[in-house]
């Protein structure tokens, strides 16, 4: 609850300085179109929390819609946008999102006993996301703010480690997604930003990965795992925030 109330409060932080930013800069004068087009930007990202379903075809409801929390995820990305006309951008995101925890467990067994090893599960994921901004007509040739939207497709694997074993990749179900965007570029020179975003988006995807083993060592003992594949379904389900500099050409 703590950690929900926290969320609320950063995401009303947030859009209280969007509103404060809009009265500030509506006050200085209207949107000035730029001579350059394109703009890079390289930015680190903060997404608050996803879920990883461990067994997502279960039959039982109450097992199926389990899941394994985790939050504060950090990773890399970068954007190319293209100014196509004063008023309109269009956008081409991707992201390296890697996010591993332990705190699982896993049921193996060896003639009749039974043992619960610690797991560590997690999920690795590339999105593509294309975007297409509004750029708000108050904004001013130092100041922008966009709002914007648009689809994404999503590369991802599950991630576990129990022991010495690993997993790898079978088969992946397509992924798709959409996603909002309010983006704020700030211009230190001609040529350079600092950019602030806040994107909506929830993404998930089904895979089916193989253990590297079909055992696994413990305490002097080796123990079969239940299956030697397995499907899971990830679901990045909260809030991102984007904070990077955009190299304008």
């Amino acid at each position: 609850m703590q950690k929900e109330n926290l969320l609320l409060l950063l995401v009303l932080i947030m859009k209280n300085i969007f509103i404060a930013l809009l009265i500030l800069f509506s006050s200085i004068g209207i949107c000035q179109e730029r001579t350059k087009k394109f703009s890079l930007s390289v930015n680190g990202v903060y997404t608050t929390s996803a879920k990883i379903y461990l067994n997502p075809n279960a039959s039982d409801v109450l097992i199926r819609n389990n899941s394994f929390y985790m939050e504060d995820i950090f990773n890399p990305s970068i954007e190319l946008r293209y100014n196509a006309t004063e008023y309109l951008a269009l956008g081409l995101n991707t992201e390296y999102i890697e996010k591993k925890s332990g705190g699982s467990s896993l049921t193996a067994f060896a003639g009749g006993s039974t043992i619960a090893l610690d797991v560590v599960d997690g999920f690795r994921v590339i999105p593509i996301e294309f975007n297409i901004y509004y750029i708000l007509p108050f904004s001013t040739s130092t100041f922008k703010l966009l709002m914007g939207g648009g689809a994404g497709y999503y590369i991802g694997e599950h991630i576990r480690e129990v022991g010495d074993v690993t997993v790898s990749n079978v088969s992946r179900k397509i992924a798709y997604g959409i996603q909002v965007v309010i983006s704020s570029e700030y211009f230190i020179k001609d040529y350079l930003s600092l950019n602030l975003d806040m994107k909506f988006r929830d993404p998930q995807f089904v895979v089916r990965s193989r253990y590297s083993k079909t055992s696994v060592a413990d305490r002097g003992r080796f123990f079969r795992l239940p299956s030697e594949e397995f499907d899971s379904k990830i679901n990045i389900d909260g809030v991102t925030f984007v904070l990077g500099a955009a190299f304008h050409f």
